[in-house]
């Protein structure tokens, strides 16, 4: 089909006849599928149930030196699960921490910490003024979450092929008032896209007026590859620490969507002077991580090549997934003028770019029908997308038959709210 901008607008209206016809049909099935957060499903999940064995009275509980992992102590975690997190993010083990299940959390007390008490021995950045925050977008909701919370401002920065736009970042950066930048440097959610070289070079070259100035590095999905073609992501703790500008990026990790969400180990990865800090708060926070949990994965895992075999498991699950996401897409919608994607070789969404004013209306349309989505607007700051274009698919939950049923209905969906539009205009 030719593009729908090339129609009449009889022939326009005729069409959205037929796809409100199709539209009913879709809905007349009574689906009921939540599709609105990047969850692994149950398939996946069960490739590390031998994990919940690991650790057990036969097989004891201490580390391979001799830690007692049932007591207090090792506030930064198990000398094993450091080096697999080291091993994996580029670093050394005495530049990780090891948490609990959460990297969220990390992301989240350490901005709580910088606001409310101050970094390295800086004034807290509430008594600093009216601080603010590079937000890259389309990006992960949760992070802007986190700078709404304490009232921080957020700046918008596009996220482009390459990832954020450089320019302005480095513009922006003259601020003295701007205190950080949130960065999902590989397949980035939502769009799947890998920052280049060039730009992993920029970001650790950055000139901040700020002395505590933030790189959030999420590498989330550091090993979440999908094809033997992988991307690839420059070291960007090295490239900062040639400079002299170590202090600058603090890093994370989890192995939510490598083990279990709900039972994980997360890792930050930083400076001697960042890691002296957090673990200066955390002697006040915490007594110490669930240790056994950290044992429980080294035993499964091994080391850093047995993660990264047993994401192969994964990716043989997900990658049928993503498939049929992106065929339903090019098949349906390809050509039509009205959408626009990114296909990404790795992480856990789809990001799918419609005409402006269309995503709402689209997820209202799929909701409606038994379908729910990530919330239009969801991935960028204060919920708000300004062109009401972006919607983010997140495939990995549902069944392979159940996300083409899903993806059928979506792509009915997203061509009557375009073809709305259009005769609108």
């Amino acid at each position: 089909m030719e593009a729908l901008q090339q129609l009449s607008k009889e022939a326009l209206q005729a069409h959205i006849g037929e796809l409100e016809a199709l539209y009913e049909q879709g809905k007349a099935k009574g689906l009921k599928l939540d599709m609105s957060r990047g969850k692994p499903g149950p398939e996946q999940l069960d490739l590390t149930l031998e994990m919940l064995d690991c650790v057990n009275a036969r097989d004891g509980y201490q580390t391979a030196n001799g830690i007692d992992t049932r007591n207090y102590g090792l506030l930064d975690g198990i000398p094993e699960a450091k080096a697999i997190f080291a091993d994996i993010l580029g670093v050394q083990p005495e530049n990780v921490i090891v948490g609990g299940n959460s990297s969220l959390n990390m992301m989240f007390d350490y901005i709580a910490t910088a606001f409310a008490k101050g970094i390295c021995g800086h004034e807290p950045w509430a008594r600093q003024g009216a601080v603010k925050f590079l937000c890259p977008a389309p990006g992960y909701d949760r992070h802007f979450a986190i700078t709404e919370y304490f009232g921080i401002e957020m700046l918008t920065v596009p996220l482009l092929d390459n990832g954020p736009d450089m320019e302005l970042v480095e513009k922006l950066v003259k601020d003295p008032l701007v205190k950080g930048i949130w960065c999902v440097p590989m397949y980035s959610n939502p769009d799947g896209i890998t920052y280049s070289d060039e730009t992993v070079r920029r970001m650790a070259a950055l000139q901040p007026a700020a002395a505590d100035f933030r790189i959030m590095w999420d590498n989330a999905y550091a090993v979440h590859h999908l094809t033997d073609t992988p991307d690839t992501l420059l070291n960007i703790y090295k490239e900062a620490a040639a400079m002299g500008k170590e202090d600058m990026v603090i890093e994370f990790a989890s192995t939510s969507k490598i083990s279990f969400p709900g039972s994980g180990i997360a890792a930050m990865a930083a400076s001697p002077a960042n890691v002296a800090d957090v673990k200066k708060r955390m002697t006040v926070q915490t007594i110490g991580h669930d240790k056994l949990n950290m044992l429980r994965h080294v035993r499964f895992f091994k080391n850093a090549d047995g993660v990264r075999e047993h994401m192969k498991l994964h990716a043989a699950i997900l990658r049928p997934k993503f498939t049929a996401v992106l065929e339903a897409l090019e098949s349906n919608l390809g050509g039509k003028g009205i959408a626009r994607w990114h296909k990404p070789a790795g992480g856990y969404f789809v990001s799918v770019n419609l005409l402006d004013g269309c995503a709402k209306e689209t997820v209202r349309l799929l909701k409606e029908a038994g379908v729910v989505m990530t919330g239009a607007g969801a991935t960028y700051p204060y919920g708000r997308d300004p062109r009401d274009a972006n919607i983010r698919i997140a495939p990995t939950y549902p069944s392979l038959e159940e996300l083409k049923e899903a993806m059928a209905l979506f792509c009915i969906c997203a061509e009557l709210a375009c073809a709305k539009k259009l005769v609108e205009c």
